[in-house]
């Protein structure tokens, strides 16, 4: 499903993958990962962020944001973005790739732009502010060992002005302080359960930050991260922010 909201267009392609298109740039957030491009991937439940097509390749991406090494996939990146693209990546994906073997971001054959965890930063004429993203180590979001799934200072969130209009995806991330005082029109928060805001954390979120839109994401591409949205949905609605769910 395309969703068009004040200019854009916007689709969520599975997992944390989202596309936002204006009438001159397109922008990327964490692409692939997990066959969510390649048609290898199988949703846990049926028609929620279904890839447009089994072999997703556009090539036609301006620029490509990636949160964190979870969401780092070259293979993605190349499938998204064309040819003098653009990445904006977190500063710490580098120290992590030896971990999961994947190649550093300098291999990548297109200019790379590191930002930290509170930073901002203009390409092809697009703000773009990373804001922190981390679960909290005495938080819901932790190992059975207590350790955060994403500690502090493993990633980011973007918020992004393509032509005017600030969408903002918090990435892998508990709800922080930081979070409730920006203002953005179009809020994609994750909704999963295990590692991320729950869908009850981000309703709450969406009430506080009043956007013109929510579009929830990155839920039910595994059975840990099942999530009922369309009970998010009616939490958002009843605060009186409009929804959307990208679900067929």
């Amino acid at each position: 499903m395309t969703v068009r909201h004040d200019g854009l267009t916007v689709d969520w392609l599975g997992y944390a993958t989202l596309r936002f298109a204006g009438d001159d740039t397109v922008v990327y957030v964490d692409p692939g990962r997990y066959g969510v491009l390649t048609g290898e991937w199988e949703p846990h439940t049926d028609g929620i962020g279904h890839p447009p097509s089994s072999d997703y390749r556009p090539e036609d991406g301006d620029i490509v944001c990636v949160t964190h090494v979870h969401h780092y996939d070259p293979d993605g990146i190349e499938r998204v973005a064309s040819e003098d693209a653009t990445i904006v990546a977190y500063e710490g994906i580098d120290e992590r790739v030896g971990d999961r073997d994947l190649p550093p971001l300098s291999s990548l054959p297109y200019d790379v732009v590191e930002v930290g965890m509170k930073s901002q930063t203009t390409v092809e004429d697009v703000p773009i502010w990373s804001t922190p993203a981390y679960n909290e180590p005495d938080g819901r979001h932790t190992l059975p060992d207590g350790t955060p799934y994403h500690p502090e200072g493993f990633g980011c969130g973007f918020m992004i002005a393509v032509e005017g209009t600030r969408a903002f995806y918090p990435g892998d991330s508990d709800v922080l302080p930081g979070h409730r005082t920006l203002e953005v029109s179009l809020l994609c928060p994750p909704i999963g359960p295990r590692a991320t805001m729950d869908r009850h954390e981000a309703a709450s979120l969406a009430a506080t930050i009043d956007p013109d839109l929510v579009m929830p994401v990155h839920y039910n591409t595994f059975s840990n991260l099942e999530a009922d949205s369309r009970e998010f949905a009616a939490d958002v609605a009843e605060a009186g922010v409009p929804v959307v769910l990208d679900e067929q």
